[in-house]
C-alpha cells in the first residue's frame, strides 16, 4: 500500500461514519478548495476526505512545482498529454485512501469517489480500476486518462457503478467536448452503467445548480 496522503477530514457529529466520500482537487489547489461544500451536501453519516496531492514539477506551467495528481506535458488533448508514472502513483495513494475507509467499516459500495478537474479525471481512473463496487463516482470539469487502456484494466465489479458527469459549456481549460467524449466512451464500455451528463453555462467551475445535483446523486446512493 502506498504511503497516505495528508487529508483534511470532516467526520459526521457522531465521528461514527456509515459512508465516505473521496473529493480530488483541481490541479495546482490542495484539499481546501472543496472544504466548504460538504456541510452544505445534508449527509449527516459521511465521513468527507479531502486529500492534498503530491507536489511535483507541472511541464504546462513552465515546470513550477504545485500539487498535482500528474504532470501535464502537453496542451494538445489529442495527442499524450500526461505522465503515466504519476498517475499510477497518483491511483494508489486514492486506493489507500478508500482502503483506509473499508479498513474504518466503511464497505466500498457506501464510498463516493468525486473529483474536479485533474481530480475528477483521477476520481474517474480510479472509479474504473477499483477491485470492488462502488456507491459511485462525480466527475467535474474533467476527462478520460489513458484512453487506450480503459477497456482492459477496467474491473468489471464497478462495470454498473453509477457515474455523473457535470461540465461548463464555456469552459476553456477543460473543452466541454473532451468531457462528454469520456462520458461517451465510459457509457459505451458498459451500456448497463447508470449515467448522467449536465452542463452549464460556465468556465471551469463549479456552480449552484451542480452543487444540487451533486447532493441529489449522493443522496440517492449514500442518504
Amino acid at each position: 500500500m502506498s504511503d497516505l496522503l495528508e487529508c483534511i477530514e470532516i467526520n459526521p457529529p457522531s465521528d461514527a461514519a456509515t459512508a465516505s466520500v473521496i473529493w480530488l482537487h483541481g490541479l495546482g489547489a490542495d484539499g481546501h478548495d472543496f472544504e466548504p461544500i460538504p456541510p452544505l451536501l445534508g449527509l449527516p453519516n459521511t465521513r468527507f476526505i479531502l486529500p492534498h496531492a503530491d507536489r511535483r514539477p507541472v511541464t504546462i506551467n513552465g515546470g513550477f512545482v504545485m500539487r498535482a495528481w500528474y504532470d501535464i506535458l502537453s496542451l494538445d488533448f489529442k495527442g499524450v498529454r500526461e505522465s503515466e508514472s504519476d498517475i499510477r502513483k497518483s491511483q494508489a495513494q486514492i486506493e489507500a485512501l478508500i482502503q483506509r475507509e473499508r479498513d474504518r467499516g466503511v464497505p466500498s459500495e457506501r464510498i463516493a469517489v468525486v473529483g474536479f478537474s485533474q481530480g475528477g479525471a483521477m476520481a474517474l481512473h480510479v472509479g474504473l480500476r477499483w477491485g470492488e463496487p462502488l456507491a459511485g463516482v462525480i466527475v467535474l470539469s474533467a476527462y478520460l486518462l489513458m484512453t487506450d487502456k480503459v477497456a482492459v484494466e477496467q474491473s468489471a465489479a464497478n462495470a454498473t457503478t453509477p457515474m455523473l458527469f457535470c461540465h461548463g459549456t464555456q469552459d476553456p481549460m477543460v473543452p466541454m467536448w473532451l468531457g462528454k467524449a469520456a462520458h461517451d466512451q465510459v457509457e459505451a464500455l458498459n451500456p448497463a452503467r447508470p449515467m448522467e451528463w449536465f452542463d452549464y453555462p460556465m468556465q471551469h467551475a463549479v456552480c449552484p445548480e451542480e452543487l444540487a445535483e451533486i447532493a441529489r446523486f449522493l443522496h440517492a446512493r449514500l442518504g
